[in-house]
């Protein structure tokens, strides 16, 4: 598989490698030492499995405290997908990147934590399964409004249709109004022992 960069840092498309012949298909959706290798250490812990109907939109969530990456694919129809920065003093604070995944492209989006994620059903059905690097946890489930303006985020919503939404979504309030203490703070990554530079001498 391939692990391919988005605009912002952490966030990756994955592109399995596909083996099909006429009995069906093969592919592999998770291997450790592939995410590893660019600088995933996430330790999956839970197994989500969702349907959903046209218009659907669930997010944008996240968890406070209790953290979850996560690692998304579509296994029957297809979503928009989205994952915002969150991260209080991020260098891409309110920016978001967003993906198509169906099951006919068999692709997925691994989503860091300190992200906000969601994901629209453009199609008449779908089902998602991800995997979490921690537990659910209702104390520390937080959101951001759908529709916050500042994130600019272009739902590919039919012409005059509103998303169906749970009333926990519609009442998030949007990221300039949620309390500073309720969101990640962003940790710059660690500096490299062999990121090129000449080591001092004593």
């Amino acid at each position: 598989m391939i692990l391919e960069k988005l605009a912002i840092p952490g966030v990756l498309l994955v592109r399995p490698e596909v083996f099909e012949d006429r009995r069906g298909f093969f592919l592999e959706t998770y291997r450790r030492e592939v995410f590893a290798a660019a600088g995933v250490a996430a330790d999956f812990v839970q197994d989500n499995h969702s349907a959903s109907s046209r218009t659907v939109l669930r997010g944008l969530h996240y968890q406070l405290h209790r953290a979850q990456a996560k690692l998304v694919r579509v296994v029957r129809g297809e979503v928009y997908d989205v994952a915002v920065d969150i991260r209080s003093g991020s260098p891409w604070f309110g920016r978001h990147c967003a993906v198509r995944l169906s099951e006919a492209d068999k692709q997925g989006v691994y989503v860091p934590e300190g992200f906000a994620h969601g994901f629209l059903v453009v199609s008449e059905r779908a089902e998602i399964v991800y995997k979490c690097s921690d537990y659910y946890c209702p104390a520390h489930e937080r959101g951001i409004r759908w529709d916050d303006p500042a994130l600019a985020i272009d739902w590919p919503l039919p012409p005059g249709e509103a998303p169906v939404l749970s009333e926990k979504d519609a009442r998030y309030a949007r990221l300039s109004e949620t309390d500073p203490a309720d969101l990640p703070v962003y940790a710059p990554p660690p500096v490299r022992a062999d990121d090129g530079r000449t080591p001092s001498k004593a």
